[in-house]
């Protein structure tokens, strides 16, 4: 099988024309939501909310998988709430993770998950995946940590910016 190339995506600050033009010219087949809620607040983004991502990334011919073991648990995302509020930083306007969430997140997702399992399970037509959180920057999501993972395995890997 050969690897396949990781591509990441985040939804604030896009449209969703730019969205999906996104993934159509990344040629993503795989569509990987790492969200453990998967809504999105906000008439702007609806279209990310799961039914009608699903409904639309299928129209694209781009399969879709839910991968809630990629989430971070809500003790783990108060550690980088906590973060953000000492610093008076917006959720929407983080440009990087704290290191306590970094930690917690390893410790209870990243430690637990193999990167290669994963790899043996996707079919072997997939050529590139996505991996997929709302926040704009890669750096201020978990989506770059599972990344992360991944390129130490040799695979390419590009955020979608």
């Amino acid at each position: 099988m050969a690897l396949p190339r990781i591509v990441t995506i985040g939804v604030y600050g896009r449209s969703e024309a730019d969205f999906f033009d996104a993934l159509h010219n990344a040629h993503v087949d795989l569509f990987c939501d790492i969200r453990a809620r998967r809504g999105v607040r906000g008439s702007e983004y609806a279209f990310v909310n799961s039914q009608r991502l699903q409904a639309r990334l299928a129209e694209l011919a781009i399969a879709y998988r839910h991968i809630k073991e990629l989430a971070p648990s809500d003790e783990v995302r108060q550690a980088q709430y906590r973060a953000d509020k000492a610093t008076k930083t917006a959720k929407r306007q983080r440009t990087g993770l704290d290191p306590l969430f970094i930690e917690a997140y390893e410790q209870s997702v990243l430690d637990h998950f193999s990167p290669q399992a994963f790899l043996e399970s996707l079919p072997a037509e997939v050529n590139t995946l996505a991996f997929f959180c709302v926040e704009r920057a890669p750096e201020a999501c978990h989506r770059s940590l599972v990344a992360m993972r991944f390129a130490e395995l040799g695979l390419e890997v590009e955020h979608l910016t």
